[in-house]
């Protein structure tokens, strides 16, 4: 079927322009895709952490009771004497400091003592309603009423009973409150802003909740939430609120039977599309419209000029004379000369113009031959470096959108599709050069090399900012303090971290000193954990209210914190060190009451050969694991049990051990080792370095491998062969053949 000029031009711009629409389509179907990841990883996060929290709260409860229980007040006579009745209660008040809630003493259908009536107040011990029996057995109980407090109101509590026995006998019950308020608190300060966060008993009654506080305690959760918890201790749910919002959440059960309760409204979960994405939309849809219309306009441009063309030949047909127009086409206005000399040739006699019409016949025909192959050349000249511009620009939009879902938290689930278009993408690359250049830079690393004499005076504005003007900041950095590698964002971070310590410990104002300097012999003794080289002293000074030396042995702690409940997270020391740690030193605090704090960063000198630690196997071996033994060494028993699946299923043998000590007696009951791959990190005195470097020394012939999901073990990659988690199949079998293929040349040796 016939096509017009017009259809096949709009056929090539939806041709050039349809692939570039589709991938526009694709990036927002992944972006929404991986919001909603995000925010369903945010909400197991916050039920999880938050869960732990409430169970803390629950178990101090628990320690009180059972710390009580065991008080020498309680022995003799039942129900004790005033005075031991006074010093029990003297007992308990103190343990409950800083807590909202009570103690009491009960006796069979009595309540003996309690804390929440003023000190020494008795009277006739208060009766109890319902069933007199006292429990046997420690439990949390769920949210209820006073009982047997007349004139203290209605207030909802929970309570966790522990008996007291004597002689084997039970005498009396411990009761230790604790108020929705208390969980309350915590659930405010720990909720994300518009989101749902609930603590809810063992019962399904909500005892704290945000928003709405203690008018939703004791009201019972959906049936549906419940039934997700009493089939899971924890999991992802879609429900409906108990104000009516239509939620998405995450439950985590804590071991003392309280669940948080984590939820977003189903409309922020969803996700909304960004807006730079909208942008990329509204410029393709905007990018078609112009090709098409540009289509459109330049298919009228040609069509004009044929249609002249197809006028003029009419006139010649017709015997009438042949008007010469100009059409802008260089070729269109050949033809028309050539019809228009044709035709007053026709003029004269027949025979001419015959002669005439056969010459303009082959002139014609030999214009439109030159005229089409002309047409064709420009044509696939303009469709050649169109398409290669445009081809290029879309290989750039590609790169540029890789680099940047490169860096989304959802991009370790997008390898194997990322790589194979980064093959393409350079393939594509290189068949284009010779007709446009076109290059792309990589994504600059985090890790930077930072000198010191040039980032501390810029970094003393950040800290002036959070510090005020009512605090003065001195920065010195010595001539001898080298360059250090680190990630510069997380080196900002601990800066303000320790800046914001600074400032509440002088809030009269004070000075704030920053020294670095080349760590001497002395600043290093005593640190042992570090491998020699060259360090960094790194120290941030100021001269507060300091802190006694327990709290300073306990400062670097996570969750520690000196500042009032809800006031401080306790996780800023705890980012210095990690911070510290991870750049392969360490961190360091001092403190004197009354006269200030110090805290020193030991930092790695970065190296200035750009040598880098070389893997300790080849990439590639055709050595086997199959028939070999291999001792695997994993404190988590799921992670165990994959990775012992994933070699048996290669044909090795594997032994099992949850620590270092467990394997070490293994190995002197006799077992038939051939390699030991073992985790880093592990309970017990010796971690996976310390099992290396004993079996280096008892048995140099075996070899070891190590694994571990922690990125500082620069103290192990120099001696032993280091593999990251999560770590590929191939890499791990790689691995383990490079170190029993170079193992086995050693014992060959020895045997001959």
């Amino acid at each position: 079927m016939p096509v017009t000029i017009r259809s096949r031009l709009l056929l090539l711009v939806l041709a050039v322009l349809l692939p570039g629409m589709l991938g526009v389509g694709w990036l927002i179907g992944s972006t929404y895709e991986a919001e909603r990841d995000a925010h369903q990883r945010n909400l197991r996060d916050t039920a999880r952490a938050m869960s732990m929290l409430v169970d803390g709260e629950l178990s101090r409860r628990a320690t009180i009771a059972h710390v009580l229980s065991q008080s020498p007040d309680l022995d003799g006579t039942v129900p004790p004497d005033l005075a031991r009745r006074l010093a029990f209660e003297q007992q308990a008040r103190r343990t409950m400091q800083g807590l909202d809630g009570w103690v009491e003493l009960r006796a069979p259908g009595r309540v003996l003592l309690s804390t929440r009536q003023p000190p020494g107040a008795y009277g006739a011990p208060a009766e109890l309603p319902g069933p007199a029996a006292l429990s046997p057995t420690a439990a949390m109980q769920s949210l209820q009423p006073p009982a047997g407090m007349a004139g203290q109101g209605d207030e909802l509590y929970a309570a966790w009973v522990e008996p007291v026995r004597r002689d084997g006998q039970l005498v009396y019950n411990i009761v230790v409150t604790v108020r929705p308020s208390e969980l309350q608190r915590i659930v405010q300060n720990q909720a994300n802003p518009g989101w749902i966060g609930t603590v809810v008993d063992g019962t399904g009654r909500v005892v704290a909740r945000q928003p709405g506080g203690g008018a939703y305690a004791g009201r019972v959760v959906g049936a549906d939430v419940r039934g997700h918890m009493a089939a899971s201790r924890e999991g992802g749910f879609r429900s409906v609120s108990l104000d009516g919002v239509p939620t998405v959440g995450y439950f985590s059960t804590s071991p003392q039977g309280w669940t948080y309760v984590s939820a977003m409204p189903r409309e922020v979960f969803t996700g909304r599309l960004p807006a730079a994405v909208a942008r990329l939309v509204g410029g393709a849809l905007a990018l078609l419209a112009l090709a098409v219309a540009g289509a459109i306009w330049v298919s009228r441009r040609i069509e004009g000029p044929i249609r002249t063309l197809k006028a003029a030949a009419q006139d010649l047909q017709a015997g009438r004379p042949v008007p010469v127009q100009p059409t802008g086409i260089t070729e269109c206005d050949e033809v028309a000369d050539a019809l228009a000399t044709a035709g007053r040739a026709m003029a004269g006699s027949r025979s001419e113009l015959e002669r005439s019409v056969a010459q303009a016949v082959e002139r014609t025909r030999l214009v439109e031959q030159r005229g089409a192959q002309s047409q064709r050349v420009e044509a696939l000249g303009r469709l050649t470096g169109g398409v290669a511009h445009e081809f290029n620009n879309l290989l750039g939009i590609i790169s540029n959108s890789m680099h940047l879902v490169q860096r989304h938290p959802a991009a370790a689930e997008l390898q194997a599709p990322l790589a194979a278009t980064q093959r393409a993408v350079d393939k594509g690359s290189q068949l284009t050069q010779h007709l446009l250049r076109f290059s792309g830079r990589r994504a600059a690393t985090r890790l930077q090399t930072l000198a010191l004499a040039r980032y501390l005076p810029e970094v003393q504005e950040l800290l002036r900012s959070v510090l005020g003007r009512h605090i003065e900041i001195q920065v010195k950095v010595a001539a001898d303090a080298g360059p250090v590698r680190v990630d510069s964002s997380e080196l900002d971070l601990a800066l303000v971290n320790l800046a914001l310590n600074a400032l509440d410990a002088m809030p009269s104002g004070g000075e704030l000193r920053l020294r670095a300097a080349r760590a001497s012999a002395e600043d290093l003794d005593g640190v042992h954990e570090l491998p020699p080289g060259d360090y960094v002293l790194l120290t941030v000074s100021d001269d507060g209210a300091g802190m006694d030396a327990d709290m300073a042995e306990h400062a670097f702690e996570p969750f520690f914190t000196t500042k009032p409940v809800g006031q401080g997270s306790g996780l800023g020391l705890s980012q210095v060190y990690g911070f510290a740690t991870q750049a392969g030193g360490t961190a360091r605090l001092a403190s004197t009451p009354g006269l200030g704090t110090t805290v020193s960063l030991l930092l790695p000198v970065a190296r200035t050969d750009g040598a880098r630690p070389q893997a300790a196997f080849a990439p590639a071996l055709t050595l086997s694991v199959a028939g070999a033994t291999v001792l695997l060494v994993e404190d988590e028993e799921s992670l165990g049990d994959v990775t012992a699946a994933l070699l048996m299923a290669h044909g090795a043998r594997v032994m099992r051990a949850g620590h270092a000590d467990a394997a070490l007696r293994l190995l002197d009951a006799g077992a038939g080792v051939d390699i030991v791959l073992s985790d880093i990190v592990m309970p017990g005195e010796l971690d996976g370095v310390g099992l290396a470097r004993r079996l280096r020394e008892q048995r140099p012939e075996l070899p070891v491998v190590l694994i571990t999901g922690y990125s500082n073990t620069r103290m192990a990659e120099g001696e032993f062969t280091v593999l990251r988690k999560p770590c590929a199949p191939a890499v791990l079998l790689t691995a383990l053949q490079g170190a029993l293929a170079a193992a086995r040349p050693s014992a060959a040796q020895k045997q001959g």
